[in-house]
């Protein structure tokens, strides 16, 4: 297949390798059959002309990314090819971008879906559903995205992976609203999965879910559709409302009743008062788990007496209600959660007979700890004082020993008192001089 386009008109050209129905009704022109395309063996041609090109190939699930094989027979791969090459390969697609192209025949190497078209369209774009006006704080918000090939939605699965949407909300900074101070706030992202909000997977509608909790004021919405090879943005400017719908817990004069009640508030300027309706869920302790629901209104301030309680503890009210704007628009609100305390009521004051029994009961242990102390206080005197008089008596009569022992060793000494001896000094002055031989010892021979 030729591709043709006009170097002056900048177009971007996209072969898209999808099943039969992957767009839908909608038709192209000049696409290449089913069985025209198992023939060529996912081959194509570009044109001299073409100055960039954007491939978007399906495979089947999980397979491993395609290869690209030039006309001169060198091949590019996900992990290497030249810097003016964008490439993102999904779970089961691959899309890849081109700049001034190799004109000549193309080939595709990989697990391409089997009965995949080619077709072409000239640029990529992205339709964002607009915000609603007007939008109020904590709404349940459907909104949807799609990405578009020449004005047409694109659709083939595996395309969720490939793209990733996001969803900003950047306050205008407006003197007097609540979001002044407020800056750029990630608020949802697109999903093209099937869960929650969206409908249908892989059917080419991307659905939001924007997260309404947020001060009100005036935001700039900025929608970006992005991944390595094309980013496009969506920017709308948009004023986010009060609640036209309040519920507050109603102050308890008398709790231990345990009987709770919510005031109701409805602005009849913002919405219809006969389409009105609530729903709550109290939940308590142990497992409570109580629907509440009020439909009709009789008027626009109102009060709704919740059950009874009886469990001590701590209780939550979640609440939403369904409504419509004065404009026919179809609403549904988170309310805040609410609180409130059962709590257990202090216990009766004894009676006068009970006080004078609790104090006749008090005296009487008293009196019962003072004879114990007495009886521990003469036991443990009486056993001092008795040993004391033990350690007494030993020392008196320790004392009484020396004395008789001194006086009979003083009776001894003056029976027998001691003999003087002579001094030896005197033994050598009575000695005479002739006495002493003073000749020497004869030598011997």
């Amino acid at each position: 297949m030729i591709v043709s386009l006009s170097r002056y008109a900048a177009l971007t050209c996209l072969l898209l390798l999808s099943p039969l129905m992957a767009w839908q009704s909608f038709a192209l022109a000049a696409p290449v059959k089913a069985s025209q395309a198992a023939e060529l063996k996912n081959r194509f041609r570009i044109d001299y002309m073409v100055d960039n090109l954007t491939l978007v190939i399906q495979r089947d699930y999980g397979s491993a990314p395609v290869v690209v094989v030039l006309p001169d027979g060198s091949k590019w791969y996900s992990n290497r090819h030249p810097q003016t090459v964008k490439w993102v390969d999904g779970i089961a697609a691959d899309m890849i971008h081109i700049e001034k192209p190799m004109a000549g025949p193309w080939q595709l190497l990989g697990q391409v879906t089997e009965g995949s078209t080619i077709q072409k369209v000239s640029k990529l774009d992205i339709e964002v559903q607009p915000l609603p006006q007007p939008l109020f704080q904590g709404e349940r918000l459907k909104v949807t995205a799609r990405l578009l090939g020449d004005n047409l939605t694109m659709r083939m699965p595996g395309l969720e992976y490939m793209v990733e949407w996001t969803s900003r909300f950047t306050s205008q900074h407006i003197a007097g609203d609540d979001n002044f101070a407020t800056g750029t706030i990630i608020v949802g992202a697109y999903k093209d999965n099937g869960e929650d909000l969206d409908e249908t997977p892989d059917d080419g509608i991307f659905t939001g879910a924007q997260n309404l909790e947020q001060p009100s004021g005036h935001y700039i919405l900025n929608v970006t559709a992005r991944n390595n090879v094309f980013e496009r943005e969506y920017v709308m400017p948009f004023e986010l409302s009060k609640q036209p719908i309040k519920a507050e817990m109603a102050p308890n004069n008398d709790p231990l009743k345990g009987i709770w009640q919510i005031q109701l508030s409805v602005d009849e300027t913002q919405v219809l008062l006969a389409e009105t309706h609530f729903e709550f869920e109290l939940v308590g302790p142990a497992g409570l788990q109580l629907p509440i629901i009020l439909q009709d209104l009789t008027s626009a301030e109102q009060v709704l007496y919740l059950p009874k309680v009886t469990e001590f503890g701590s209780y939550r009210v979640k609440g939403t209600v369904v409504s419509t704007a004065v404009g026919g628009r179809e609403i549904v609100l988170n309310l805040p959660e609410m609180f409130f305390n059962l709590i257990e009521p202090p216990k009766p004051g004894p009676s006068a007979e009970e006080l004078a029994e609790q104090a006749a009961a008090q005296a009487a242990i008293e009196e019962q700890i003072a004879k114990d102390d007495a009886i521990f206080w003469i036991v443990t005197v009486n056993g001092v004082l008795f040993l004391f008089g033990i350690v007494g008596i030993i020392v008196w009569r320790k004392k009484q020993s020396l004395a008789k022992a001194m006086a009979a060793a003083e009776e001894r000494l003056k029976q027998n008192p001691p003999q003087e001896e002579k001094p030896k000094e005197t033994e050598l002055e009575s000695l005479d001089l002739d006495d002493i031989d003073l000749t020497m010892p004869d030598d011997k021979s």
